[in-house]
């Protein structure tokens, strides 16, 4: 399936799958998640950087897709991760997102080949969140709470510690016209409760996807960052009710509300 802008922009699940494990490629594949991601970076130890590029690239060549997460900006591996993304028109998802002059560097190299996925997690990403969604090229980005969490000093699953970080992202997202961001991980893989008050968190911040390390999380994700019966049934109220302002449910509604219910709607047959 071909990852297009608009698949990405609606995705609520993408899977992390190693690079240096193509025989969970398949199995990441079939998961039933949106995209996988296959992992150059943190997955991979240095001794299976290039083995892991070109498992990636076999399975790109063999007509699959994938995002690519390579390795940062002034690694060893870098260059030659983006140069085999870029030769497949794969996404990339770019870590450390971080100074707007390198993001603005490799969307001018990708000349339209790949779309980016800025993976912001670090602080100093963080306080450029608007500079960083304000570039072109780009289909959305994506939260690293772990990372941050380590710099902060604070615990990767704290909602109250990280909440001005997510909060930054939803905002400089929706400034500069990006679809929602795509929440971090949840490290807990069989802690089901912990997954799914994750989700509600980041929901209620106003994410609309998460990142997944285990194929056991992505139906959680997919059923929980779907529009519920009661949004639904509320939103299709709202429409009903006509564009003039009027009050559904004792609340009023206006064009802002009649929006929401609009995004709620097409979300629901994604």
């Amino acid at each position: 399936m071909t990852l297009t802008r608009s698949r990405l922009e609606t995705s609520r699940s993408l899977l992390f799958v190693p690079g240096h494990r193509p025989d969970r490629f398949a199995k990441a594949a079939s998961s039933g998640a949106a995209a996988i991601i296959i992992d150059l970076e943190d997955a991979v130890a240095a001794q299976d950087k290039d083995r892991s590029r070109d498992n990636a690239a076999a399975w790109l060549d063999a007509g699959n897709s994938a995002v690519i997460r390579i390795n940062p900006p002034g690694t060893a591996w870098h260059d030659a991760d983006l140069e085999m993304a870029y030769r497949h028109g794969a996404p990339v998802m770019v870590p450390k997102s971080e100074d707007p002059s390198v993001l603005a560097e490799l969307i001018c190299r990708a000349a339209g080949r790949s779309l980016l996925i800025p993976l912001v997690e670090t602080a100093a990403g963080v306080e450029r969140a608007t500079e960083l969604c304000a570039m072109g090229g780009m289909v959305r980005v994506a939260f690293g709470n772990v990372d941050l969490a380590g710099e902060l000093g604070v615990a990767h699953d704290d909602h109250v510690a990280l909440a001005y970080a997510r909060s930054r992202l939803v905002s400089a997202s929706a400034a500069a016209g990006l679809c929602p961001p795509i929440d971090g991980v949840t490290t807990s893989v069989k802690d089901t409760e912990a997954l799914t008050a994750d989700i509600a968190h980041s929901r209620r911040l106003g994410f609309t996807g998460k990142l997944c390390i285990h194929p056991a999380q992505i139906a959680t994700v997919t059923t929980h960052f779907a529009p519920t019966e009661s949004e639904v049934r509320w939103a299709r109220a709202v429409i009903d009710a006509g564009d003039s302002v009027t009050v559904v449910d004792g609340q009023m509604v206006d064009k802002p509300v009649l929006e929401r219910a609009r995004r709620i709607l097409a979300a629901s047959d994604d």
